[in-house]
């Protein structure tokens, strides 16, 4: 929601050029960037078309593009395969789920039913967004891709915020990824926002204007370390439980129904959809009130009430969501060490929660200061060096860059 311009580092740029020299010959035409992006508040509450408040980092996926002329779009990310689709060829492939090639083809195919003539271009991509770091690489390359193709072939035409449902669309009809839209609308749109996800169609979204650089604290997201391989089943857990409350009312998500008829029907809930899928609803209905809450202190500059609604929201997903500890896991609990080791080296100061869809992800912690060196030596001694990321909050989305 800015139009702020993006100037790519020389030396970025440098290597983008390289790299596109040596993947395609000769040289790129236009330059792209989407950052990935920190929840801040609201954790699972998106899939419930509840509100969330969220903001882009200063680490970013970014991309040397030219047209080719041809029906093929091909993608070449640092490190990994050629990615090549046919535009012409649109359908679902599901040999192609969990994979790159998924999302290109999910987003052409979407921005086709819109009335765009996707061409075909290659791109070269290189990422600051480190996947697995809890920052969405994922919606990060969702939202360049869109960005692309809606700059090449559709004039801009779609906004921000329907570039990330775009990308949300390919992810979860192409790529086999239950997602909502937090992650995509904050890479999309930029800065710090809060989003209201009830409108299905016309999610509500709005500027905050906080300065965290003048807030005496730094954010720093903590990478757990922690494996992400074969916890699908948890992370589809949540808002499938979500959804079973809410369709014991006859209703799609929990937004539908107010908390006082929620919590009058407990009774009933716990035998039927069981006592875990009662508490992430408890869960999802304090989260959903806490999110305003932190948006007024923000915007009147009680920096102390939000640091205090932060460690609530992380004891919510703690104690009701339980997104920490895979079910089941003892001798590895990742995320939960990550978390005990906030609580120590903060000792009493700052805020500190789990951060995103959680199990194997990251902790997000605001950490005074002039506590910042004692804080990350302490994490990186367990969880090793270069765990702890300090962040700042960019203030553009998915863009065109020089």
């Amino acid at each position: 929601m800015t139009t702020q311009k993006l100037i790519l580092e020389p030396t970025r740029k440098a290597a983008l050029d390289a790299g596109f020299a040596a993947a395609f010959g000769g040289s790129a035409t236009r330059y792209f960037s989407a950052p990935g992006r920190t929840e801040i508040g609201g954790n699972h509450t998106d899939h419930q078309r509840g509100r969330v408040l969220a903001a882009a980092v200063n680490l970013d996926t970014i991309a040397a593009v030219r047209p080719n002329g041809t029906d093929t779009i091909r993608m070449l990310s640092k490190g990994y395969p050629l990615c090549q689709v046919n535009v012409t060829e649109l359908e679902p492939v599901p040999s192609e789920i969990n994979t790159t090639p998924a999302l290109v083809r999910g987003i052409a195919a979407r921005f086709t039913e819109l009335g765009c003539k996707v061409g075909g271009f290659d791109a070269y991509c290189e990422s600051t967004v480190l996947p697995g770091s809890g920052l969405s690489s994922s919606a990060a390359v969702e939202v360049l891709i869109g960005t692309i193709i809606n700059s090449l072939f559709f004039e801009n035409r779609a906004t921000a915020p329907e570039v990330a449902s775009i990308g949300q669309y390919a992810e979860n009809v192409y790529f086999g990824k239950p997602s909502g839209l937090m992650d995509q609308t904050a890479s999309a749109v930029g800065n710090l926002v809060t989003i209201d996800f009830f409108e299905k169609e016309s999610p509500v979204i709005r500027p905050v204007h906080f300065d965290f650089a003048a807030s005496g604290h730094a954010l720093c997201i903590i990478d757990s370390g922690a494996d992400h391989a074969d916890l699908t089943d948890e992370y589809a857990a949540i808002p499938d439980e979500m959804r079973a409350v809410a369709a014991w009312f006859g209703k799609e998500v929990l937004t539908q129904i107010e908390e006082p008829t929620f919590f009058a029907a407990i009774p009933r809930l716990r035998s039927t959809c069981g006592d875990r899928a009662v508490m992430r609803a408890i869960h999802f209905y304090q989260e959903n009130a806490r999110v305003p809450q932190q948006v007024a202190a923000l915007e009147k500059g009680d920096f102390e009430g939000f640091l205090r609604l932060v460690k609530q929201s992380g004891y919510s997903s703690y104690m009701y969501l339980q997104n920490v500890i895979p079910a089941g896991c003892k001798a590895h609990q990742d995320v939960a060490v990550a978390l005990a080791l906030c609580e120590h080296y903060l000792n009493g100061r700052g805020a500190y929660r789990v951060h995103g869809g959680g199990f194997a992800g990251t902790v997000q912690a605001f950490v005074p200061m002039e506590l910042l060196d004692t804080f990350r030596a302490g994490i990186e001694a367990v969880l090793g060096e270069g765990a702890c990321h300090v962040l700042s909050i960019r203030p553009q989305g998915g863009v065109e860059a020089d």
